[in-house]
C-alpha cells in the first residue's frame, strides 16, 4: 500500500500544479457570478447579450468540471487507502491508471489556455512561389487539412475559392467547427514549403514550392472583437464566375476593407448581399482577433495587415518528398518520415509538438 500511497502523492502534486496553472479559483468565482446574472429578471431582454454569456457558462464549465471529478476521485482513493485494507490494492491501482489516463487528456487541454482557444477556426490557403507546382501544393494542403477534421468528425464549410490556371488552387477559405479547434490548429498558421519532383515540368526536375496558411479564431459574436463602423469601406459589386440564375444579374457580392489595418475581405459565393456582407464581416473579426494575438496590441486602429510572403525564408514546416522522405516543424523541431501520412491528415504529433514548444517556452519566460 505504500507505493499506492506514494503514487497518489505524486498524481495529487501534479493536479494542485495544474489546478494553480489553470486559476480554477477565478474561473468559479467567474461561473458563479454569470451563473447568479443568467437567473435574473430580464436578462434575456437582450438576446444576444445573453447568448454570449451562456456561452461562458458552457466553455467555464468545460474547463472546471473534468479538474473538479479529478479532485473528487483523488479523495476517495485517499479514504479508502485510509482503511489499511490491504485487500483493495489491486482496485486502487486499477483506479490510479485510469486516473492517469484522464489527467493526461486534460493536460492537453490545459496547454489550450489562450483567449480563442476554445473557438471554432477559419483557414485560408493562398498558393505562393513556384506558379502551377505552388497552386497544386495549395491544393494539397488544403486536402490534408480536410482529411484530418474528417477523421475527427468535424464539421467543414468551405466559403470561397479560386482555382487555378493550369492545377491545384490560387487561395481558399473554409472553416472548421470542432471542439478547441482554434487551439489546436494555432500551430499551422505560417509559411508550409514543399520539396518534390515536379509533376508539370517536363524534365522532372526538382521543385521547391510554397504556400501560406492563415489560421483565425472564427469571432462569430461582434461584440467580442468590436470594429467602429467609421474604419469601414464596403463596397457592392455584381458576382461573377459560375452561379445560380441571378449570380450575375444583382449587385450581390461585397468587399470590405478595414481602413486601418488595409485589410480587404470581398465574398460573392451567396446570392444574398446581407449573407456575403455577414461572412465578410466574420471573417474580418477573425483576421482581426488573430492580428492582435501576433502584434499584442489592444486597439484596432493599431493594426497592421500580414504581410509575410510565401517563400524563402519564413517557412515553419518542410515537406520532402525527394530524394528522402521528411515533414519537419522548423519550430518544434518535431519530424516524420511519412510524409504520405502526413498529407492524409495525421497531423496530431505535429499538433501535440508544437503545443508542448509553446507551453515550454511560455515556462521560460515566467
Amino acid at each position: 500500500m505504500k507505493e499506492i500511497t506514494e503514487r497518489l502523492q505524486k498524481i495529487a502534486i501534479e493536479v494542485s500544479g495544474a489546478i494553480s496553472k489553470l486559476k480554477l479559483d477565478n474561473l468559479e468565482a467567474e461561473l458563479d457570478e454569470l451563473e447568479r446574472k443568467s437567473l435574473l429578471a430580464g436578462f434575456w431582454d437582450n438576446a444576444q447579450s445573453a447568448q454570449a454569456t451562456m456561452k461562458r457558462i458552457a466553455y467555464l464549465e468545460s474547463r472546471i468540471k473534468p479538474w473538479s471529478e479529478v479532485k473528487n476521485e483523488i479523495s476517495e482513493i485517499q479514504e479508502l487507502l485510509s482503511t489499511g485494507d490491504s485487500s483493495l490494492a489491486q482496485e486502487l491501482n486499477s483506479q490510479l491508471d485510469i486516473l492517469d489516463i484522464t489527467i493526461e487528456k486534460l493536460k492537453k487541454l490545459l496547454k489550450m489556455g489562450g483567449p480563442y482557444d476554445d473557438h471554432n477556426v477559419v483557414m485560408s490557403i493562398h498558393a505562393g512561389a513556384g506558379g502551377t507546382d505552388a497552386q497544386d501544393w495549395a491544393q494539397m494542403l488544403y486536402r490534408m487539412y480536410v482529411r484530418w477534421a474528417e477523421s475527427h468528425k468535424a464539421k467543414i464549410v468551405l466559403v470561397e475559392s479560386s482555382k487555378g490556371e493550369e492545377a491545384g488552387i490560387k487561395s481558399v477559405t473554409f472553416t472548421i467547427e470542432y471542439d478547441y479547434a482554434y487551439g489546436k490548429l494555432k500551430g499551422e498558421n505560417g509559411v508550409h514549403r514543399l520539396v518534390r519532383l515536379s509533376p508539370y515540368n517536363s524534365d522532372n526536375l526538382r521543385q521547391t514550392s510554397f504556400a501560406k496558411v492563415e489560421v483565425m479564431p472564427k469571432i462569430d459574436a461582434p461584440e467580442e472583437v468590436e470594429i467602429d463602423e467609421k474604419d469601414l469601406k464596403i463596397d457592392v459589386y455584381r458576382s461573377g464566375g459560375k452561379g445560380g440564375q441571378s449570380v450575375n444579374t444583382t449587385d450581390s457580392a461585397v468587399r470590405v476593407t478595414h481602413i486601418p489595418s488595409g485589410i480587404v475581405i470581398a465574398i460573392q459565393n451567396e446570392r444574398s448581399q446581407l449573407q456575403n456582407r455577414e461572412t465578410c464581416m466574420t471573417i474580418l473579426r477573425s483576421k482581426l482577433a488573430q492580428l492582435q494575438i501576433e502584434q499584442h496590441k489592444e486597439n484596432l486602429q493599431d493594426l497592421k495587415g500580414p504581410n509575410e510572403q510565401a517563400a524563402w525564408g519564413n517557412q515553419i514546416r518542410s515537406y520532402v518528398l525527394h530524394p528522402y522522405k521528411q515533414v519537419k516543424d522548423l519550430r518544434s523541431r518535431f519530424e516524420s518520415s511519412d510524409p504520405e501520412a502526413v498529407l492524409n491528415g495525421q497531423l496530431d504529433p505535429f499538433i501535440d509538438a508544437f503545443l508542448e514548444h509553446t507551453l515550454g517556452a511560455d515556462v521560460q519566460q515566467s
